[in-house]
């Protein structure tokens, strides 16, 4: 059996691996993924993670999203530092490498601001995907590898493609700020990460019942992701359009009403078209005053005509 040699540090110092090519149905790794398979394509296929794989996702909510982040990430992190010499999990602790709710409160430094912490709060959804990892944490630490391979497995993957979506569809700086949870400085190579890590899931000495628990509650953790995106794309429907710059400006609930959208006006102002004088026209006469006024200026100008055809009628007599 072919063998490769990784060096990582696990948190405390070089550490070499070996580990074959050849995985069995009765892996841990191979079982995790063949058991989240189903739930895992219904996370991905949910209606938040289709709109942030296209591009369109909001600033407003990309941060909620962090936000929703951080407590997850905290809450696992603090369990397994717990947790770190736990047999079921001690081969897994690989703080260096994986931990972000550090990075995670940087990025939230870069959106909220230096008194970040006093503007965030925890989410319904968030707050029971929370409380189950620290339930787990408590009572089974084994559990925590499931929700350990759930997460950081999914950030060296499609995370990396979130990272560059994220980059261009909220212009963020290219040079990293509020998306450090997707950078993993410490890890060169994340297939090579991921294959060890994967390695090291399956020499856990674990029975047949508890790898089932462990495909169980993998599973659960991926219903908790999905009812956090669900909770998103719930708080997202409230949110208001955003302008865009591609075609014609939809900014809030005013319809392209200028009387409502300075921005609007303004814009269509500077192009000098003909658009901008109807528009400008259309919101006169909705407005109550304008209306007044254009009134007054019919009567002014009814007035003007009768005393222009009773001076053509009667001034050619008159001489």
């Amino acid at each position: 059996m072919a063998t490769t040699t990784e060096s990582v540090s696990n948190g405390e110092g070089p550490v070499n691996e070996e580990k074959g090519d050849t995985l069995r149905p009765d892996d841990l790794s191979e079982m995790l993924a063949a058991g989240t398979k189903d739930v895992h394509e219904k996370a991905e296929n949910t209606q938040f993670v289709k709109d942030f794989l296209r591009g369109r996702i909001r600033k407003e909510l990309f941060k909620l999203g962090a936000v929703a982040l951080y407590f997850t990430y905290t809450a696992m992190e603090e369990e397994i530092e717990i947790n770190k010499d736990h047999p079921h999990f001690a081969p897994l602790y690989f703080p260096s490498e994986l931990h972000r709710h550090e990075a995670l409160g940087r990025d939230l430094e870069y959106f909220y601001g230096p008194e970040w912490k006093s503007q965030i709060s925890c989410s319904p959804a968030t707050q029971r995907y929370v409380d189950r990892i620290h339930q787990v944490g408590r009572d089974d630490p084994a559990l925590l590898v499931a929700h350990a391979y759930t997460r950081y497995m999914g950030d060296l993957s499609g995370g990396q493609v979130l990272k560059k979506v994220a980059q261009r569809a909220l212009k963020l700086p290219p040079t990293g700020e509020g998306l450090e949870f997707y950078q993993f400085d410490a890890i060169d190579s994340a297939k090579a990460f991921k294959q060890l890590y994967r390695s090291r899931m399956n020499e856990l000495e674990l029975d047949a019942e508890t790898k089932k628990s462990l495909v169980d509650e993998a599973i659960k953790a991926f219903q908790f992701n999905m009812e956090v995106f669900e909770e998103l794309e719930e708080i997202g429907k409230t949110f208001q359009e955003e302008v865009s710059e591609a075609g014609m400006p939809i900014h809030g609930d005013t319809g392209g009403d200028i009387s409502k959208c300075p921005y609007y006006a303004a814009k269509m102002a500077t192009t000098g078209g003909t658009a901008y004088a109807c528009q400008l026209a259309m919101a006169v006469l909705r407005h109550p005053t304008g209306q007044v006024l254009i009134a007054t200026w019919f009567a002014a100008l009814a007035g003007l005509a009768a005393w222009w055809i009773l001076w053509s009628v009667w001034m050619p007599a008159g001489i």
